[in-house]
């Protein structure tokens, strides 16, 4: 695995040891914010957890959010964002299922952190963007 692949097994981009050190959640939050808006725009209309990516997104910027928190929500949405993938989104069918999985985890592990008004705002980011 190159130093910018993925990791082949979802719950390695989960680790806490790893995604909870300062300089990685640097660089998740630098890939998140490249490249989350383009990624979740083209699949929006296309993948049935892009309420629960969005509001993990809207926490993740959230001044009130916990940093530990936000490190897991950065690694988990930089998981999704990366071109590299345990399983290729471009495989109909079954290419975001690793990423569902990754969001799913971050939402259990970090739910509470997920309030409301995140997912008010992401249900609203959803409508528009599917009305496109």
């Amino acid at each position: 695995m190159t130093a910018k692949a993925k990791p082949a097994d979802p719950s390695d981009a989960l680790d806490p040891k790893k995604a909870l050190v300062p300089s990685v959640v640097k660089v998740n939050e630098a890939r998140v914010t490249k490249g989350f808006w383009p990624k979740i725009t083209r699949t929006a209309a296309r993948i049935p957890f892009a309420d629960q990516a969005l509001a993990a997104w809207y926490a993740a910027r959230d001044p009130a959010t916990p940093m530990a928190a936000k490190g897991m929500i950065f690694a988990g949405l930089a998981y999704f964002v990366l071109p590299i993938d345990a399983i290729p989104d471009i495989f109909a069918g079954i290419g975001y299922t690793d990423d569902a999985a990754v969001i799913t985890a971050v939402l259990a592990m970090v739910g509470a952190s997920i309030k409301r008004r995140h997912r008010d705002k992401a249900e609203d980011a959803v409508q528009r963007l599917k009305a496109k």
